[in-house]
């Protein structure tokens, strides 16, 4: 029986199907839409770095075709053909998108979903509807990624702009278009079975081994469809090569001359170097040696006005247009269909509709937030309060639920968010920036002689979801070792299964202030290979 996923949800393949060779269709219509199906093939870094990994109308296929594109059958779309086994090890992730053709937005369109189908059995299917979106022009649908293991996520994320802007958001370049080649046949496409065969071996949906009915009352006789006739699209576009030129005949009496090392038998001979002082002419397509990058002005003499300044216009003064749409693109919100999203080192965004669970956050570090979001006190209770004003880990948190995106920061802290798989992490109060509602959360006494107060205190979480950790710095994660110490000032976090056994090594500060002790404790960490822990450069 096949499973429904909400948006969020997350699975291992082999929990979903034992097969690894599968179909995936894809169903989204509305009046006057027309959509591009994709996928796109990513590195670990979840960016392009293999435009063969573009699999779209244009490229139907990845080099050894375990990623193929088989068109509209069986009720869906788009469908494609993903054999797991086959990717290459450099792809990490497949990610699913439909973007518009043309005018329009993503909340016209109708139910859609997409879907896992097993040797000829659904699997899994994630259903949306247009109502979830606004204004984007393109959907993030669902996500297979290597974790350890291949795993399918549905997404549903929505992303503004069309397939190009998608494309760029991947790391991916989009071309300028050739002119149009004349048309062609297109070759036979993959066809699913006849009626009478068996399924599809890689797992396609089976038609119906009944007779065909007779057409039902008011349902139009499917057309046969015309040649298709590729038009002008918005994404790269692979030209083919230039004829080679016809080379000249050598003079009389003289041996025709060999092609130089690197030149293509036929073509000329290399063009005369420059003038002295001159640079030499780019190749077609290519920018000359020393020009700024595509879309820049190159820089002005000193005292002179760039072109198409306005006179006595200050040179520092930003430009309208395409100049400052490139100063803001490094600074531009950064979606990668995930719940949580590292926008840079020192804010994070957490998204609510993704999950559907709430969120608790450390008061005050919400700096900007989009959509339908509440925020509320959360209360520790008395007895919380007591054990956190008794231990030193309290935390002032709020809730925050409803559906849209969240940005949280606090005092240019580095941000790392750890996902949580069943096991656990101890982290102390003063490091915890937000996490996941669903998470346990506890406070852990470690013991020791010679301390002040007679013990250590730390938050231990555990249970399955995404706790984001605060650092002074770039940390550093070390592995447990029988002689792995650490300042109890420095230390961020460790993994729960570590044992912590408090140092005999008590050094004495040289500068004790009132109040202060001026003592500082040292840990050290044993465990079974696997376990951690994250210093930071700085002694709180």
């Amino acid at each position: 029986m096949a499973r429904e996923f909400q948006r969020g949800h997350k699975a291992k393949v082999s929990d979903l199907t034992s097969g690894t060779d599968l179909y995936v269709g894809v169903q989204i219509a509305g009046p006057g839409l027309t959509f591009d199906i994709s996928c796109f093939g990513l590195d670990a870094d979840e960016q392009l770095s293999d435009d063969r990994y573009f699999i779209f109308f244009n490229q139907p296929k990845s080099p050894e075709e375990s990623i193929q594109l088989l068109g509209a059958q069986a009720g869906d779309t788009e469908s494609f053909r993903v054999t797991l086994d086959r990717i290459p090890a450099n792809i990490h992730k497949l990610s699913f998108t439909a973007t518009l053709d043309g005018a329009g937005q993503m909340s016209q369109a109708g139910p859609g979903y997409i879907r896992i189908v097993a040797g000829g059995e659904e699997v899994v299917k994630y259903a949306f509807t247009g109502s979830e979106f606004t204004t984007e022009r393109a959907v993030m649908l669902g996500d297979f990624y290597l974790k350890d293991v291949w795993r399918f996520a549905a997404v549903g994320q929505g992303f503004d702009g069309g397939l190009d802007a998608l494309l760029k958001n991947f790391g991916g370049e989009v071309a300028e278009e050739a002119p149009a080649a004349p048309s062609q046949d297109a070759p036979p496409a993959f066809a699913p079975p006849s009626q009478a065969s068996a399924p599809p071996a890689f797992g396609a949906p089976a038609a119906p081994q009944a007779p065909q009915p007779a057409p039902a009352f008011g349902a139009p006789a499917t057309p046969t469809p015309a040649p298709q006739q590729q038009s002008m699209h918005a994404a790269p576009t692979i030209a083919a090569p230039m004829a080679p030129a016809p080379q000249a005949p050598a003079p009389y009496g003289q041996p025709p001359q060999q092609p130089q090392f690197g030149q293509i038998p036929g073509q000329g001979a290399p063009p005369a170097a420059p003038p002295y002082g001159q640079q030499p002419p780019a190749p077609f397509g290519q920018q000359p040696p020393g020009a700024p990058p595509f879309g820049q002005q190159p820089p002005v003499p000193f005292g002179q006005q760039p072109p198409g300044m306005p006179h006595g216009v200050p040179q520092g003064v930003p430009a309208a247009g395409a100049g400052l749409q490139a100063a803001l693109q490094p600074y531009k919100e950064a979606a990668t269909g995930q719940r949580w999203t590292s926008q840079n080192q020192q804010l994070i965004r957490v998204d609510l509709t993704m999950g559907g669970m709430p969120v608790l956050a450390r008061q005050g570090s919400m700096v900007m937030y989009q959509g339908k979001v509440d925020f509320g006190y959360k209360g520790a209770g008395f007895a919380g309060r007591m054990v956190g004003n008794a231990t030193g880990q309290e935390m002032q948190l709020m809730r925050c639920t409803g559906r849209g995106q969240v940005f949280l920061a606090e005092e240019g802290a580095h941000l790392h968010p750890i996902e949580l798989q069943g096991d656990g992490i101890c982290v102390s109060a003063e490091s915890v920036l937000a996490f996941d509602e669903s998470l346990q959360y506890e406070v852990r006494r470690i013991e020791g002689h010679g301390i002040p107060g007679g013990a250590l205190f730390t938050m231990q979480f555990q249970g399955t979801g995404t706790v984001v950790v605060k650092t002074h710095g770039v940390p550093v994660v070390l592995p447990v070792t029988p002689t792995t110490f650490a300042d109890c000032n420095a230390v961020v976090a460790w993994s729960s299964a570590s044992q912590v056994i408090i140092s005999s090594q008590v050094r004495l500060r040289r500068n004790a202030y009132p109040g202060h002790s001026g003592e500082t404790v040292n840990l050290q960490f044993r465990g079974a290979p696997g376990n951690f822990i994250v210093v930071q450069p700085y002694e709180v």
